[in-house]
């Protein structure tokens, strides 16, 4: 069961990746193994991902541009890139949230529609240039942000996928991240959630409902 959830969130993000890449004008690559892009991502984003466990280290790099500045995501912690010149940027598990009905006064996030709005959320988020507008055109990813009483981004996430939906870039510029994942329930309550955590972001999650699925391992080539 863990590891087929961990399979569904490692093939989930690897899709969100390729969405991003694609609005930046990069074209990806998807197999059985792992999705990868031959030219650099934008930042914050890795190379490739794997798809599975097992899969050949001298093939994924062999699809990526591998020199100073690759990343790869190693979706299942098993690969030992340190021999290629790779070092562990960061671990982190993979979490899953069943459908469950969100508390009565959990609010929901409200989709962000317009390039403006889409602007002024990527600013209170500080990925800036990196969210381009394409990404509202997709009918696989949702923007969602949390406002103040004056209008202002407060805080938000991005749902990806068809479900089970990925939960990424979440963020809160004046609330508890639980409060932001608990709204982002509240969103699809009828819907299973999947993303990853690092350590230190992961207590949140957990509070909200979700549950450790497994490790993975970010590598960078410095």
């Amino acid at each position: 069961m863990l590891d087929d959830a961990r399979v569904v969130a490692a093939r989930d993000n690897a899709e969100w990746c390729d969405i991003v890449c694609a609005s930046h004008g990069l074209a990806g690559r998807s197999d059985a193994d792992a999705w990868s892009v031959p030219h650099r991502s934008p930042q914050w984003y890795p190379d490739a991902v794997t798809r599975r466990p097992g899969v050949d280290a001298v093939a994924l790099l062999a699809r990526i541009d591998a020199g100073p500045g690759a990343s790869v995501k190693d979706s299942f912690a098993d690969l030992d890139l340190s021999g290629y010149g790779f070092r562990v940027l960061f671990d982190a598990q993979w979490i899953l949230r069943q459908p469950a009905v969100p508390p009565a006064d959990d609010v929901p996030l409200t989709p962000v529609v317009t390039t403006d709005d889409l602007a002024a959320w990527a600013a209170a988020h500080g990925g800036g240039e990196l969210f381009r507008p394409a990404l509202l055109a997709d009918p696989r990813v949702r923007v969602l942000a949390r406002h103040d009483d004056s209008g202002a981004v407060t805080g938000g996430a991005v749902l990806s996928g068809d479900g089970p939906y990925g939960v990424s870039n979440l963020f809160s510029r004046t609330e508890r991240p639980r409060e932001i994942w608990r709204a982002v329930c509240a969103t699809v309550p009828d819907a299973a959630l999947v993303g990853y955590e690092t350590t230190a972001d992961l207590a949140p999650a957990l509070e909200t409902g979700f549950t450790p699925t497994g490790p993975l391992r970010v590598w960078l080539r410095a």
